[in-house]
């Protein structure tokens, strides 16, 4: 460097705070869970019985499930309604917040679908060059 660059203008400290960083994150966390990605896609059609929704959702345990739901639940993306009948009836759905969320849900989904043979290959071809070390 010439001595003429020794002055480099520093940007004015910004706004953001750690605090928003992990905020975020905890979102993210919920919203990019495999099981909370899953059910917002299935309740992305109306709403749905816990039982239907474990058949739709493959591979995943009464348990996790459960678990899923409250957690969006108490995000804020989905309701849980309690129907007065015998045995008690309980319906899930997206909330309008859920709802639009579902849309990129749908996308990123889509996309995972539709590059899935891609990214296959790009694994298998890294795995045959890691093996060789």
């Amino acid at each position: 460097m010439r001595p003429e660059h020794i002055n480099v203008p520093v940007l004015p400290p910004s706004a953001h705070e750690s605090s928003d960083c992990r905020g975020v994150a905890s979102i993210l966390a919920r919203v990019g869970d495999k099981w909370s990605v899953f059910v917002i896609m299935m309740l992305g059609g109306g709403p749905l019985r816990f039982n239907e929704l474990k058949r739709m959702v493959g591979g995943i345990s009464q348990r996790m499930l459960t678990l899923t739901l409250r957690g969006l639940e108490r995000d804020g993306l989905v309701t849980r309604t309690v129907f007065p009948t015998i045995p008690p009836r309980v319906d899930y759905e997206l909330t309008d917040l859920g709802r639009g969320l579902s849309k990129p849900v749908e996308a990123l989904g889509k996309w995972a679908f539709d590059h899935q043979a891609e990214i296959e290959g790009a694994r298998s071809s890294f795995d045959a060059r890691n093996d060789k070390r």
